[in-house]
């Protein structure tokens, strides 16, 4: 059986910050981990992806962890990856975001993905 997919969008090699807490904890969990980061290079030994676009799977979930400007120039290409679940993290989301995103076929779930995964953001502070 193949590992679950995750596209982290917003990933950041900084462990501080939610997008590399989700990276760890998605990839401690056994998903096979996509991170998309305009800076491209590698996060948490992964290949980073500068374009969403480049990511090479249609993934099972998309993690949000940007703005919500940002987010909204990017529904387009996670509508057209067609990602089983779309999560839409605290800070990520706003009522615009989530009305285009319905709009485009999207479900968007609004909970922090760490927490789904049965861990918690803090377990990930080092």
């Amino acid at each position: 059986m193949s590992k679950p997919t995750v596209v982290i969008v917003g990933a950041s090699s900084d462990r501080s910050k939610y997008g590399n807490k989700s990276v760890r904890a998605h990839a401690e969990q056994g998903w096979e981990v996509y991170p998309v980061n305009p800076k491209g290079g590698t996060i948490e030994g992964h290949e980073a992806y500068a374009f969403l676009e480049d990511v090479p799977v249609q993934p099972d979930r998309v993690s949000l962890y940007v703005p919500p400007a940002v987010g909204m120039q990017l529904l387009p290409v996670i509508a057209a990856m067609a990602p089983r679940e779309f999560f839409v993290n605290p800070g990520a989301e706003s009522e615009e975001l989530i009305a285009e995103a319905r709009r485009l076929g999207l479900d968007p779930i609004l909970a922090c993905s760490i927490v789904d995964l049965g861990r918690t953001p803090e377990e990930f502070s080092d």
